[in-house]
């Protein structure tokens, strides 16, 4: 009797641990690598190199971009959450998948950039997808963009930048 009480919790106590970790696991998804680096053309912005930091929580898949070598321009700032960025990405079909949003500290003149993390806005990505970032050639602008800056408080301004080098390393989600 007494050998079958333990059976019983034992088997319990596997199966509580079990559903645990399907439960923490099925929240967070990881995106390998985690960081990459590419180098964008903001114009007026500047150019260089950017890092770019994907997260996928719950689902919800995210891409932050920083750099030091891209800044917002002597006399400008931004509030916090004022700043919509939109990052274009292409998929490992050729597909575009944009992540898009209002997230940003806040930031001023001459001061490195950090936008995001915002979340995926157009697009889908499964399970073992990858992105890469959009290169384009040319110069920045309202029809030639891999990243769109908008600035709307307390300056208010729309910056078009290109890629103009693939990531580091792919992003496998």
């Amino acid at each position: 009797m007494r050998r079958s009480r333990l059976l019983g919790l034992a088997v319990l106590a596997t199966s509580g641990a079990l559903t645990a970790t399907f439960a923490v696991s099925s929240s967070a998804f990881a995106v390998a690598p985690a960081t990459a680096t590419a180098t964008y053309n903001c114009g007026t912005w500047g150019t260089g190199l950017g890092t770019v930091t994907a997260t996928d929580s719950g689902g919800v898949k995210k891409i932050k971009l920083t750099s030091t070598a891209i800044t917002m321009p002597a006399g400008t700032s931004a509030d916090p959450n004022s700043i919509t960025t939109t990052l274009k990405t292409k998929k490992n079909d050729g597909t575009e998948v944009d992540f898009s949003g209002k997230v940003n500290p806040a930031m001023t003149g001459g001061n490195p950039i950090t936008l995001g993390a915002v979340p995926l806005s157009s697009g889908a990505l499964a399970a073992g997808n990858t992105t890469n970032s959009w290169v384009l050639t040319g110069t920045p602008s309202s029809t030639n963009w891999s990243l769109r800056i908008v600035t709307s408080s307390p300056t208010v301004a729309t910056v078009y930048c290109i890629a103009t080098t693939n990531q580091s390393s792919v992003f496998t989600w």
